[in-house]
């Protein structure tokens, strides 16, 4: 589950992570106020506003509306509500929302803590997730902090640090040490990042995340070490340990139909393709897109409606695939095991008819327990679904359905 950077940076702070402090608004009437506030307990003099969306390249992004970046500076307090109406309710597009881009509803209003000083500012990189091919969880560091770590990966693979933690022992003090002096620190600045990595292990830990990704790491004029953003992936399986970090989910940032397949129990992932597809496994359902692409269509969604599912399951899974506007036929693929073949039939009869006319073509598919029965409750049911053996036969027709 992604979560906002202000939210991000609130769990960072409660860990000990020293964060660039904000304040958070959805309207322009109380960014003067979050500024005073702003001012009045850290002092300072300009202010960020950064749009809260979950995506990342806000700073290149434009919002289309007023032509505004994502993440810009206001150099006096008269200046911040204007900056904040250029953003907030706006369209952001960036490299990651695609063309569509995503509404802001909120901005934070941050302290500017690139202040002049006895050094230059420099912005580093540090990213933590589980590395499963060797289980065990790495730290990655890289002194080109503020890009985009993939370009430096690709580019210059060896500016990345890498420090491999097994989870039995947890982070040790060596390799703190060691990650901050491969960054070239010394001083107090080498004392604050190696307390900082060790708050910031510490929070992905203490949260169950999947990822902790801190870009930039900013080490002040003053060799202070601050976390000037934050992306944070909470892990959705660990949630029920986290009653509080479960209620930060934004669902105005989720796709509306993957919120809706969520509240009926369904594993639905929006795709961009143009053939729906409803399975029972995620075995079958990646061997089902791959049929898809064989036959020359694109999938346009993961739907697994797993092994527990009824008439009325089938009947929510097949009315999602059909609000996609994209979608030009359906691929009904089931292997009856524990889920009988009849139950997801009469699911889909029972849609077919509550929906009414469907303009697009209908393959399904049915083996296994009650196929046969399945298969009679289809054919007898006098609709326009065509029916497959063989994963052959149903390639076939998908292709005759998009010609």
């Amino acid at each position: 589950m992604n979560i906002h950077e202000y939210q991000a940076k609130e769990i960072l702070k409660s860990y000990g992570v020293k964060i660039q402090h904000g304040i958070v608004v959805d309207n322009p009437e109380k960014a003067t106020a979050a500024a005073k506030e702003l001012n009045k307990e850290t002092g300072t003099e300009w202010f960020v506003v950064k749009a809260q969306i979950h995506a990342g390249g806000r700073g290149k992004g434009k919002v289309t509306e007023t032509g505004s970046n994502g993440v810009v500076l206001a150099k006096s307090l008269e200046e911040v509500p204007e900056k904040v109406k250029g953003i907030l309710g706006g369209t952001l597009i960036t490299h990651q929302t695609g063309e569509e881009g995503k509404k802001v509803n909120k901005v934070l209003i941050a302290e500017d803590v690139y202040y002049p000083g006895e050094t230059e500012p420099k912005e580093y990189y540090l990213g933590i997730l589980l590395d499963r091919a060797q289980g065990k969880n790495v730290i990655m560091a890289s002194t080109e902090g503020g890009m985009d770590i993939e370009e430096v990966a690709d580019k210059t693979p060896e500016k990345i640090i890498k420090e491999w933690i097994d989870p039995s022992v947890g982070l040790q003090g060596f390799q703190a040490r060691k990650i901050a002096f491969s960054l070239g620190l010394e001083g107090n600045a080498f004392k604050e990042m190696v307390k900082f990595i060790f708050s910031l292990y510490k929070a992905y830990e203490g949260t169950d995340s999947s990822m902790f990704e801190i870009n930039p790491v900013l080490k002040t004029s003053d060799n202070k070490i601050l976390a000037v953003d934050a992306k944070v992936n909470l892990d959705e399986n660990a949630l029920y340990r986290h009653k509080d970090l479960a209620e930060l989910r934004d669902l105005s940032e989720e796709d509306p139909l993957e919120v809706e397949a969520g509240k009926h129990g369904l594993n639905y992932v929006k795709l961009d393709g143009n053939v729906g597809c409803m399975v029972n496994g995620a075995g079958l359902a990646m061997a089902t897109m791959d049929i898809i692409k064989i036959s020359g269509g694109e999938p346009a969604n993961f739907l697994d409606v797993g092994g527990g599912a009824n008439a009325e399951t089938v009947e929510s899974g097949f009315r999602i695939i059909l609000k996609d506007p994209n979608v030009k036929a359906i691929l009904i693929n089931i292997f009856g095991g524990i889920v009988r073949c009849d139950r997801v039939a009469n699911g889909v009869v029972e849609a077919y008819k509550k929906i009414g006319t469907i303009n697009i073509p209908i393959i399904v598919r049915l083996q296994g327990t009650n196929a046969e029965e399945g298969a009679k409750i289809i054919e007898e049911s006098g609709l326009e679904v065509s029916s497959a053996i063989v994963l052959k036969d149903a390639a076939e027709k998908v292709k005759e359905a998009l010609a």
